[in-house]
């Protein structure tokens, strides 16, 4: 049977012609007047279309157009809005601004920013939770801030899984097939009007894959598909599920995702300069980099250089399985071609995979480590967790000197901010807050807001978040087949009660469950007389974790016991819909995973935007951001060896937290009813949290330590059809060769018994033999502090100290470095290899220690 397939559009009256305009820049997400123009239209199938205005306007009625395009006021409404559109499209960005004196020397400056999923709105389901949630909140900071820097991703048909509880409260999954020509996506085409497609050889065959785009703001998302009748059912399958499938299947969507990617990128005429990998799926596209440059006549080790030059990584995740590997096996099917095409061994690449010394799987965080020039965990704790796990990826660096930084995450604060709190925000702060990165002293306002009006804006998102858990919950028992007398004989929820949330990921060590350790506490906290307290849960587990799913589980029962029922409950299908009726009406954000695993959080942060608490273990982001006026803390980041006796003492240290200090603070009340000290919290934690902890700073820091100066050393390699690169190269050639010749001979300096004073100068002189170097070639630190046993820790001072002549055809380096603390204190030295131009460098294996 043949079918023939074609696109019907909706038939828009003129005067409504910028409604799709609108529909397909996805500005109008984080635009409130735009996302009333939509539901004006019908409330009810706005709800019913799941907030997606392009299909709203396919199933509107037509009656109902006509009649819109001629009332005066919607008309000036859409007029205002669509005007509104082209002024942000067209005015100067803080982008413009910061860089105005360099005009003309970032014009080839385009980052491609990687990552396996995009959550921008629950209207495009190719997302599936943090990870996903945050990079579309980046491109939206990409859009305001005027970066330029476009978003790389697959087109999944059927997303990530919708998510129902069977009547035993155990997560089940299912999936709906993506109807995408009634989203906001639109094919990609060349000039001639055809769609762009790329192709990339998978075991013996080519796959095709269709480049899709969606506008958000200034900048664009770019989507492949491989569900093209050309490719076989299996690759067709390759971007079908967000991730789903077994090993075969992941490398196919990743090799996808980061080869096809930069193809796509190339067959469009946007190379970029700097490559930003989110999380490792997309680790690949270093080969296809390095593949385009030895197309252009660079040798495999130039090309190399070059291509890490202009790359960023960003490492997410502390948890082992959120590291992707790959078995040899699957890479030698899968890659095999790539690497004939560089002459490239199997066993050669495998190795850049490996930490030092490594052998078995081939890592894609190792990997995508080795071929940045920066890279960073997401948190300052995380940076620190981050060196201490890959640090034998540099055999020989101190655990602080392993090159990962951190860059602590943040959210697009108009995406997750309530109407009632933009008001409020908007009549004491002013119109324009979110555009400029970090304005503390504009967020010091928030000081003038007076209490009864910031509390009675807050009151009315918890009385809203009450009326949607309750139609959540009366659908969700019915297709559970529970008993519906309950839900006239127990209310639901009250509005009036301290209410925690507790949304996210269903994950065992976020332990959402922790407060069932202590049953009877848990329904006396639930059910106090005067201090009563209420929780609401959401969140999806893994289709394979059965650990979380159990954790699920669990809450549901514990939901529906006698004393508790109607104070606990647990939403099924977690989104970003429901995401933002949470973060906006509870009271308490509750966040209790075991540290430090969890590497930054940001639902914590969407509350804060919103005037909500924090209370949680110091991890992530909030072991930076916590102060006693801002939130509180579950212990102090103590750690154990038990974790069943962790659980047991956090556990009791949250039920004291919430019995003694947060629910006696919500309830005290003063004559006009008002919490003061809740509310003189709640404006402390809004204006430490709000100019800090959003994606408008992460990505102006992205900006100025990373991009740019990423983009400047790729400039700098590619000039003079890359003559930079292959100096780099050959450089590097030689100091490898040459390097197990370097050895520190001898130091000369005070004896150990030796008395300073604070403040001292100390001098030494250091003789190092290196055959076949030159002294420009060597970097020679000092480094001083306080010493245990044989090791300096804590380093206080590093100094590089200079050639000063040669002995016996040895090379001699002095200097000195000041004592600079009392007590046992040391020092040593180590050599790093020394680019002339581009400085100290540090590769794997390249160090020498004094020994």
């Amino acid at each position: 049977m043949q079918t023939r397939v074609y696109k019907v559009v909706p038939r828009i009256p003129d005067r409504l012609s910028a409604l799709r305009t609108i529909a397909y820049n996805l500005w109008w997400t984080w635009n409130p007047e735009a996302v009333d123009l939509f539901r004006w239209i019908d409330g009810r199938l706005w709800e019913e279309t799941l907030h997606n205005p392009v299909l709203l306007l396919g199933r509107a009625e037509q009656k109902r157009l006509e009649e819109l395009a001629s009332d005066s006021v919607y008309i000036s409404n859409l007029d205002d809005v669509a005007g509104r559109l082209e002024d942000y499209m067209g005015r100067p960005t803080w982008f413009d601004r910061a860089f105005e004196h360099r005009q003309g020397a970032l014009d080839n400056l385009l980052v491609a920013f990687f990552s396996m999923e995009f959550g921008l709105h629950e209207s495009l389901p190719i997302y599936s939770g943090g990870l996903g949630v945050l990079a579309g909140d980046t491109l939206k900071s990409a859009s305001e801030l005027g970066l330029p820097l476009v978003g790389v991703s697959l087109l999944y048909r059927q997303g990530y899984f919708g998510q129902y509880l069977n009547s035993d409260g155990w997560q089940q999954e299912r999936y709906f097939v993506n109807d995408y020509s009634n989203t906001p996506v639109n094919p990609v085409v060349d000039r001639d009007g055809r769609p762009v497609v790329v192709n990339l050889p998978l075991d013996g065959r080519d796959v095709s894959a269709a480049v899709w785009m969606v506008r958000v703001g200034r900048t664009t998302l770019y989507l492949l598909d491989t569900d093209l009748p050309s490719n076989t059912p299996s690759d067709r399958q390759i971007t079908g599920h967000l991730y789903g499938g077994d090993r075969d299947m992941r490398i196919r969507q990743e090799i996808v995702l980061g080869i096809g990617g930069l193809r796509a990128l190339e067959a469009m005429g946007r190379r970029p300069s700097v490559c930003h990998a989110n999380e490792g799926h997309s680790a690949f596209m270093v080969l296809e980099r390095i593949r385009q440059l030895v197309g252009e006549g660079l040798g495999l080790g130039e090309a190399r250089e070059l291509a890490v030059a202009g790359n960023v990584f960003t490492t997410h995740t502390p948890v082992p399985a959120g590291n992707e590997e790959f078995s040899p096996e699957l890479v030698d099917i899968y890659l095999k071609p790539y690497l004939d095409a560089l002459g490239m061994s199997l066993e050669s690449f495998l190795e850049l995979g490996r930490a030092a010394g490594a052998g078995g799987d081939f890592s894609m965080t190792v990997f995508a480590l080795r071929h940045s020039r920066y890279r960073n965990g997401v948190s300052r704790l995380h940076g620190r967790v981050s060196r201490s796990i890959w640090r034998q990826v540099w055999p020989g660096l101190p655990e602080d000197d392993v090159p990962i930084e951190h860059v602590t995450n943040g959210v697009h604060i108009d995406s997750w901010l309530s109407d009632e709190m933009t008001r409020i925000l908007n009549r004491y702060i002013g119109p324009r807050w979110p555009s400029t990165p970090r304005d503390e002293a504009c967020w010091r306002n928030i000081s003038t807001i007076p209490d009864s009006e910031l509390w009675r804006g807050h009151v009315r998102l918890r009385e809203r978040l009450v009326t949607y858990v309750r139609e959540r919950w009366r659908a969700q028992q019915t297709s559970m087949g529970q008993q519906s007398h309950r839900f006239s004989e127990v209310p639901v929820l009250n509005p009036d009660v301290l209410t925690i949330g507790f949304a996210r990921r269903f994950a065992t060590y976020k332990r959402a469950t922790l407060l069932f350790g202590d049953p009877e506490r848990l329904a006396r906290l639930l059910n106090h007389p005067e201090r009563p307290v209420q929780i609401v849960f959401a969140g999806k587990a893994h289709p394979h974790d059965d650990g979380g799913k159990e954790m699920i589980r669990q809450i549901v029962h514990m939901s529906m016991k006698d004393g508790i029922y109607g104070r606990l409950v647990y939403l099924e299908d977690y989104s970003m819909d429901m995401a933002r009726h949470f973060v906006q009406g509870v009271d308490v954000w509750l966040n209790v995973p075991r540290r430090p695993l969890e590497a930054s959080g940001t639902s914590g942060m969407k509350a804060a935007m919103n005037g909500v608490l924090n209370c949680s273990v110091p991890d992530g982001w909030w072991d930076e951001a916590w102060t006693p006026e801002t939130g509180w803390l579950v212990g102090r980041g103590e750690s154990y060896d038990d974790p069943e006796v962790q659980d047991r003492v956090e556990t009791t240290a949250l039920y004291d937290r919430i019995e003694n200090v947060i629910a006696p603070m919500f309830y005290d009340r003063q004559d006009d009813g008002l919490p003061r000290k809740w509310i003189s919290m709640m404006k402390e934690s809004m204006k430490a949290i709000c100019p800090v902890f959003n994606t408008n700073r992460m990505l102006a820091e992205y900006t100025d330590r990373f991009y740019i100066p990423a983009y400047e050393g790729w400039e700098a390699l590619a000039a003079d059809s890359g003559a930079g690169a292959r100096d780099l190269a050959s450089w590097k050639a030689r100091v490898r060769a040459a390097w197990p010749s370097v050895a520190i001979e001898r130091v000369d300096s005070p004896d150990e018994d030796h008395t300073v004073t604070v403040g001292d100068v100390i001098p030494l002189r250091v003789v190092i033999s290196a055959q076949g170097l030159d002294p420009d070639d060597l970097a020679v630190e000092v480094h001083s502090g306080m010493v245990t046993g044989d090791k300096v820790l804590g380093r206080t001072t590093s100094e590089r100290i200079a050639f000063s002549g040669t002995e016996d055809g040895r090379f001699v380096f002095a200097g000195s470095f000041t004592s600079a603390r009392s007590g046992t204190q040391g020092f040593t030295v180590r050599v790093l290899p020394s680019h002339r131009r581009f400085g100290t460098v540090i590769e794997p294996g390249l160090v020498t220690w004094w020994v």
